[in-house]
């Protein structure tokens, strides 16, 4: 894994899905962090922005929240220089949660062409409930809105590369997406990958935990051990760790499959503690108790 230091994911729940919550915005800073030659990680608040830029443009992979909106645009230039001021931008969503589209009405206002798989704009185009987290974001401003949507898969050919946009079936969200930078062998996960975290599943919104287990599996079949990995949320991270990811949620979800095959409760299969090999490497705001619930109230047809 391409650490760049153990810091611990602590976040109040409602901000991952909102972007109008209390909130000290002035002390975020947006750390760059290099995934390939003009491509970054970008970490802020929220989820992890992809950055990609050349002559041809300027790709944005998420966008974190509005008040970060000039902190965001600030590294960028910082980083892409003359080509960020009059170059074409383009900003792509890999699902709809506001932590990762809430610069988008900012940026949209400003020109960017926002793109998205059609749920991704279905879903922001109303309000949205995540019953998980008590949560509810009122629609996306028309500005905000993706102005392109695709149904399967999206191709750029672009700044010398070729960027793919993959749809996955359901999996965190039903509009998730995987962006492949395929020259650059680099790959934006969203949340798919969680990678200080057990991953948390938006059934609510089309989530399927045996969707984040098989799209878990295509990113394994799009990389190789020098594939560079941007999960939605944690550090940078390679193939070896999805691996291991794939096979810890593999295997909690098939322990977790057995007890309820045996009619236990939830509460009997949270105190049986199926999580807890793995309880030391995934340490935030999805808890163990938490992700065995998710898997539970999937299992069971329960939001």
């Amino acid at each position: 894994m391409f650490r760049h230091g153990a810091k611990v994911m602590i976040v109040v729940a409602v901000l991952f899905f909102t972007n109008s919550v209390a909130q000290d915005f002035d002390k975020v800073q947006i750390n760059a962090f290099k995934a390939a030659e003009n491509i970054y990680m970008l970490e802020g608040q929220g989820g992890n922005i992809g950055l990609f830029w050349g002559k041809q443009g300027i790709f944005i992979i998420d966008d974190q929240f509005a008040p970060l909106h000039e902190k965001i645009l600030a590294k960028v230039k910082g980083l892409a220089g003359a080509i960020s001021e009059n170059s074409n931008t383009f900003v792509i969503n890999t699902h709809f949660h506001g932590d990762h589209t809430g610069g988008n009405e900012l940026l949209g206002k400003a020109g960017a062409i926002i793109i998205s798989h059609e749920n991704v704009r279905k879903r922001l185009s109303v309000e949205r409930v995540v019953s998980f987290f008590n949560s509810r974001t009122p629609a996306m401003p028309e500005s905000g809105l993706p102005i392109i949507t695709f149904a399967d898969d999206l191709t750029f050919h672009v700044n010398g590369d070729s960027v793919r946009v993959v749809h996955v079936a359901p999996a965190h969200t039903d509009g998730d997406a995987i962006i492949h930078f395929t020259k650059a062998n680099v790959i934006h996960a969203g949340d798919i990958v969680f990678t200080d975290s057990y991953p948390f599943i938006d059934l609510d919104n089309g989530g399927s935990v045996a969707g984040v287990i098989a799209a878990a599996a295509k990113i394994l079949s799009m990389s190789d051990a020098k594939t560079k990995i941007i999960p939605g949320h944690g550090v940078m991270c390679d193939k070896a760790f999805v691996e291991k990811y794939h096979q810890m949620l593999t295997t909690i979800y098939e322990r977790v499959s057995k007890m309820r095959a045996e009619g236990k409760t939830l509460e009997q299969m949270q105190a049986a503690k199926p999580t807890s090999e793995f309880d030391n490497d995934y340490k935030g705001f999805v808890s163990p108790d938490k992700i065995v619930e998710i898997i539970y109230n999937d299992l069971t047809g329960k939001n």
